[in-house]
């Protein structure tokens, strides 16, 4: 099924890919999936100088975390121009978009469309390929359909369980051309699975692509499509393309160069190794993560809710801080590995009355998850500058985002693999505090029931 393969081919000097990740969560997840291929790669939290990227010689990635799903187009038109223009100016024949693999985006946040014509305009090309099937996560697209993986059964996303009732980018539209359309008047076409299945992906390929650059999703449904992502992709990269993706990118593009015989079959990642205790927030309000926690709960960890509304309050959010704060160090100095969270499920209370809370503060819906989410970063700040603890998670894309700026680190690469798309990490920080610290930035949908005493260890 696989047209073009060359024989004797061989990767170009330099880096591969380069890419910048909506959210936290999803950057580390792409980080792990191109490690986990064995090309060398890291994951810099801000633009990264050339003294920090002289720290990673050998890297052939290289990503930048960020924090889009969360923002407005206008922030957008801001801000993503001048990365993506730093990003390109490493030389990479790939310019990636990293996109949550349950495509949380819609016209007025997160919007994906916006930043594919933003990415566009800074790479040019005939077409801009989207990737979005991730077998390894229960992620499949077919016919331009997605569909995922919870809990041993799969779903249409717009029945997803959680996806279709998101508090902030519920998703009432399976059909990613569709969804898509709304954000961006770009021509948006598909190259799907019968088309695939019959050898006709090639010159479906040519026949779209075209100046005015337009998107074209790949049905990923297994490994063998995977592959086939990946050849048309590399094979059809020209002088450069810009890619609005999940992390089915660097799986497509890495089993195919794997199918060419230029990387290792499946090198996979270490195996962590167990620590006496951990700390965790979670501003996540996933049912896959009210699982998790409450396994924990069962399993030992020390469970403390966030009381929203004074967390909101500027009144009475210090107050509120140091209590967490007090609260976790008690537990660690018992030997409990703590856990300070804001929401269990999405049918806790505090999801239900969240936009009443927040009015109660004077903030709109978007201004009080962030405030929740610095609220957060705070309370782990602290406790990581206490020194009792050397591993920590955050729960959430958007409270890993806000974790992750509180925090004193330039960079993160892999230490070893836990949960698909949730992999330990490693700091990298100018301060020896925070230097080597060890981090999981789990996404809501992400792990099993019992990844947070897999954390531990």
């Amino acid at each position: 099924m696989i047209s073009g393969t060359k024989t004797g081919a061989a990767l170009p000097e330099g880096l591969l890919l380069a890419y910048y990740g909506d959210d936290f969560t999803g950057s580390t997840d792409a980080l792990e999936a191109i490690t986990a291929a064995g090309v060398p790669s890291v994951l810099f939290l801000r633009p990264p100088t050339e003294e920090m990227r002289a720290r990673f010689p050998n890297a052939r990635a290289i990503g930048l975390a960020g924090s889009s799903r969360g923002r407005s187009p206008e922030w957008m038109d801001k801000e993503l121009p001048p990365l993506f223009a730093r990003l390109a100016a490493l030389g990479a024949p790939v310019l990636h978009y990293k996109v949550c693999s349950t495509f949380d985006s819609a016209p007025h946040v997160g919007s994906i469309g916006r930043a594919i014509d933003l990415g566009v305009r800074q790479m040019g090309g005939g077409w801009s390929p989207m990737v979005v099937g991730v077998p390894r996560l229960g992620r499949y697209q077919m016919f331009g359909n997605l569909f995922v993986t919870w809990n041993g059964t799969t779903y249409r996303l717009d029945r997803h369980p959680t996806m279709s009732r998101h508090p902030v980018t519920p998703m009432h539209e399976a059909d990613l051309g569709r969804h898509l359309a709304r954000q961006t008047d770009r021509r948006i076409a598909l190259i799907d699975l019968a088309e695939i299945r019959a050898g006709q992906a090639q010159a479906r390929c040519d026949a779209l692509r075209g100046d005015d650059t337009p998107v074209v999703l790949i049905d990923v449904m297994d490994e063998a499509t995977l592959v086939e992502a990946g050849r048309l992709i590399w094979e059809n990269r020209g002088d450069g393309l810009f890619s609005a993706s999940s992390s089915g990118l660097q799986y497509a593009l890495a089993a195919y160069w794997r199918s060419l015989g230029l990387l290792p079959e499946a090198p996979g990642l270490p195996k962590a190794s167990a620590v006496e205790k951990i700390a965790i927030v979670s501003g996540s309000c996933s049912p896959v993560t009210a699982a998790q926690l409450a396994h924990a709960r069962t399993a030992g960890f020390h469970t403390e809710r966030l009381d929203l509304s004074h967390a909101l309050s500027d009144v009475h959010r210090e107050a509120e801080i140091s209590r967490a704060v007090a609260t976790a160090m008690d537990a660690l100095s018992r030997g409990l590995s703590p856990v300070v969270y804001s929401a269990e499920g999405p049918d806790d209370p505090a999801v239900a009355g969240f936009d009443a809370t927040a009015a109660v503060a004077g903030l709109s819906r978007a201004d009080a998850a962030r405030r929740v989410g610095t609220v957060l970063a705070e309370i782990m700040r602290r406790i990581v500058e206490s020194g009792a603890v050397r591993r920590v998670m955050v729960a959430g894309g958007d409270s890993s985002g806000e974790v992750m700026e509180a925090l004193n680190i330039f960079a993160l690469d892999i230490v070893a693999g836990l949960a698909p798309g949730a992999p330990l990490c490693r700091a990298w920080s100018d301060d020896p505090l925070y230097d080597g610290l060890e981090l999981v930035l789990k996404g809501g949908q992400m792990g099993p029931t019992d990844f947070f005493p897999q954390v531990r260890g």
